[in-house]
């Protein structure tokens, strides 16, 4: 299947106001469609000063150069500085993406906040998260959000078993190979998962002998040989609408020559039957370039 969804998501108010706006007008030039998931809440990218002893975190913080990408009034949101209410100061923005033509859907409400507890809360605690930024998304809207993709990958079966209960289509929670069917731990199932199935950028850059020049043909010479179900990238309004977007742009280039059609979610998840879907459970674990563990599709 020649057909590759972009998935976007937005972490931070600086990625909003700035990252958003650069990736529409160079998606639209290129003729690249898309999916926008918002952080719909206060930006606290400050307070990821937690993850400080996280095994790996201080690897790649080094690796990917996050002053230089986040600049250093968003690193001190939620510590030194309030952090933004990026759904209210960044509504016109949002509403911007979705009037050229983009899917939009919620990434998260507070993006640090899920991230570093989601995987260890409670039901309570992680509906009570998703409800808020579902209200977020409504009042910029006036409509319900059509898909989530989880803050940093990070869930728990309370939060799968949440958006079946919002009647989402899709989601993409977490990362794999092919859209599934989750099973839940109470062996009930939840709505399809597109994972993320390439590498990020700031997985790549800096392991081994990978730099900015080079990590374009490294991830297309990933998508060169057809799979028979597609793939989905994730890019950051962070880094590919900023400092990386020559990088982003290459890779549309490379796709486009190698035969894709650059999708968002929505119509990736259109060409799938979903009653042929395998079921499969999602499991805790890592991979190569990020701290952590993250929600990955059980291999089969």
């Amino acid at each position: 299947m020649r057909m590759l969804a972009l998935k976007v998501d937005v972490d931070t108010w600086r990625g909003t106001r700035d990252g958003v706006p650069r990736l529409v007008e160079l998606m639209q030039r290129r003729k690249a469609g898309g999916t926008f998931l918002f952080s719909l809440g206060p930006d606290h990218t400050g307070r990821a000063i937690r993850r400080v002893f996280r095994p790996g975190f201080m690897k790649k913080v080094s690796r990917t150069s996050v002053l230089e990408h986040y600049g250093l009034k968003t690193l001190l949101y939620g510590t030194l500085l309030p952090g933004p209410d990026i759904s209210r100061r960044g509504a016109n923005i949002l509403r911007q993406v979705a009037a050229a033509g983009f899917e939009t859907g919620i990434h998260t409400y507070d993006h640090i906040k899920w991230q570093d507890f989601v995987a260890e809360r409670d039901p309570a605690w992680t509906l009570a998260e998703m409800d808020k930024a579902k209200a977020s998304y409504l009042r910029v809207f006036g409509c319900n959000p059509p898909t989530h993709g989880a803050a940093g990958w990070q869930m728990n079966d309370a939060a799968f078993q949440h958006e079946l209960e919002w009647d989402m289509a899709y989601c993409s929670d977490t990362r794999g190979t092919h859209p599934f069917i989750p099973v839940l731990g109470n062996g009930q199932t939840s709505c399809p998962q597109l994972p993320t199935t390439l590498p990020t950028l700031d997985e790549l850059i800096g392991i081994g002998d990978i730099d900015t020049h080079n990590v374009a043909q490294h991830l297309l010479n990933l998508t060169e040989k057809e799979s028979p179900t597609g793939h989905v990238y994730t890019l950051h309004a962070e880094l590919e609408g900023m400092k990386l977007a020559p990088v982003f742009e290459q890779l549309l280039t490379g796709w486009q020559q190698q035969g894709y059609q650059l999708v968002s979610m929505a119509d990736y998840f259109a060409a799938f039957d979903i009653d042929k879907l395998p079921h499969e459970r999602v499991i805790q674990g890592s991979l190569e370039g990020r701290s952590g563990v993250l929600a990955l599709q059980s291999p089969q």
